[in-house]
């Protein structure tokens, strides 16, 4: 199964942990695989190195370096369509469509676009539910 994540996603599993470490450890053993566009790369570091301001004992850089050599790297698509409240959130959708991929996401704005154009936003926890053990 191919999985988007939503930038909530990836800085919850590198800062804090829970499902969202979850999903990450689901990927590592092979059970999904990541798809990630330049656009949503640049989020994950931009919003991580913020935070690590905050929580400076916390290293996100092998999560990133993993996302970016071991994900599959699609182009950012062209579409402009608005496609959630947010348009922020908007290249996820797009991303995991042109992919033929799930968007994993704790996001109200995303969780509500579930379904546009046939792509599904799930939770980190309703993700782990539904991979074989």
């Amino acid at each position: 199964m191919r999985v988007v994540l939503d930038t909530n996603i990836v800085v919850s599993a590198a800062f804090f942990g829970g499902p969202p470490r979850a999903v990450i450890d689901a990927w590592t053993e092979g059970r999904v695989q990541v798809v990630v566009s330049p656009a949503i790369f640049d989020e994950y570091l931009r919003v991580c190195e913020r935070l690590r301001e905050s929580y400076p004992g916390t290293d996100f850089q092998p999560l990133l370096t993993a996302l970016l050599a071991h994900g599959i790297l699609v182009p950012d698509p062209a579409d402009d369509e608005a496609v959630t409240e947010d348009r922020d959130d908007d290249k996820f959708m797009r991303c995991a469509h042109e992919a033929g991929a799930t968007v994993v996401s704790g996001d109200r704005h995303l969780l509500a676009a579930d379904g546009w154009r046939g792509t599904r936003v799930v939770t980190a926890t309703q993700l782990l539910s539904s991979l074989p053990a």
